[in-house]
């Protein structure tokens, strides 16, 4: 069998950070589809502030969520020499995944991608003792529960908003809340930084681990991440963030519901509560499905007439096939990994 190297896990650390730009590409969306919707800020503006916030929230709220997409895979359990393979393997199936979506304009979760692509991968190399389902389960229930919470809050943000400025002068209202969604578009892209970058992370760490590089006696279960490691992943994800993702711009922005300024406040903030509140404890959420949903919750509060119920049903199917194809795709990468490695 081909042992891993350094020189191995250098490649496969490049190949996660192209899957943290794909991450920035494909979700540059979620961070400037309602600003630019709204004609607050231009496309290039609105593209710069994002990925300047994705990258200093590598300064944010730690790295719980790294830490649980490093414990996806039971490494006191697999082969330490097969968990590159296997890392290589479930990159393959988030980026193919990544770039079938982006293709076809539908915002989808990178984050799932990923999990789906280790989930695949690990069955393939090791059976089922190699995933920690646990984990899987849990995120599989914010799968649920996230883009539930991101919807309430829009609505509620939203009807709060009306409420309380029922008697202000409309022209006026308008131009605060132009301003004040600069700073909602901002504490956006901070969040999405916070949750999106440490997926990973969480995924070059158990690279490192695989080669020795925290030294012996480490606990697999608690692993460091290293700063240059936190850098490197906000870093490709601003990258990625710089380069758009128009496609999807149109889809979140302009297909699910008309936006105003007002209405790009609310989502932008309750998307930002619910993903930051994930962060501080650890849950890799789709910021992608939180983003839409808030959306969708905003929509509501005009009357659900006013959403694009039918743009709203492609996207929840794209959600619900994430894992699963990107788990086959990530188990026929390992496949045929092993064939290559004689494992």
């Amino acid at each position: 069998m081909i042992e891993a190297t350094w020189e191995l896990i250098l490649i496969i650390i490049g190949i996660a950070l192209i899957f943290d730009f794909t991450n920035g590409f494909h979700d540059a969306a979620n961070s400037i589809s309602t600003v630019v919707s709204t004609k607050v800020l231009s496309p290039r503006n609105a593209v710069l502030m994002a990925a300047f916030f994705n990258f200093i929230a590598a300064f944010g709220f730690g790295v719980a969520v790294a830490s649980t997409i490093s414990k996806i895979i039971e490494l006191k359990i697999v082969d330490t020499n097969v968990i590159p393979f296997i890392i290589l393997a479930a990159l393959i199936g988030a980026i193919t995944w990544n770039i079938i979506t982006w293709l076809f304009g539908l915002p989808t979760s990178s984050s799932h991608a990923l999990i789906g692509g280790l989930a695949g991968a690990g069955l393939s190399a090791a059976g089922i003792a190699a995933i920690k389902w646990s984990t899987v389960e849990t995120v599989a229930l914010f799968m649920i529960i996230s883009p539930i919470i991101g919807l309430a809050c829009g609505f509620l943000f939203m009807a709060a908003i009306l409420n309380i400025t029922k008697k202000a002068n409309k022209q006026s209202a308008e131009t605060h809340f132009k301003r004040l969604q600069i700073c909602s578009a901002a504490a956006y892209s901070f969040s999405h930084g916070t949750n999106d970058a440490q997926k990973t992370m969480g995924i070059i760490v158990p690279l490192l681990f695989s080669v020795g590089y925290f030294g012996a006696g480490v606990d697999p279960n608690h692993l460091p991440v290293p700063l240059w490691v936190i850098l490197a992943a906000h870093a490709a994800i601003a990258l990625g963030t710089l380069s758009g993702g128009w496609r999807i711009v149109r889809t979140m922005g302009y297909k699910i519901t008309k936006l105003r300024p007002v209405h790009g406040f609310a989502a932008e903030t309750a998307g930002a509560s619910t993903i930051i509140g994930a962060s501080i404890i650890g849950i890799p959420v789709s910021t992608t499905h939180v983003i839409c949903s808030s959306i969708m919750g905003v929509g509501t509060t005009m009357g659900t007439s006013t959403v694009k119920w039918g743009v709203a049903r492609s996207i929840v199917w794209a959600w619900v096939l994430t894992i699963p194809i990107s788990a086959c795709i990530g188990f026929a990468a390992f496949a045929v990994i092993r064939v290559v490695i004689g494992y």
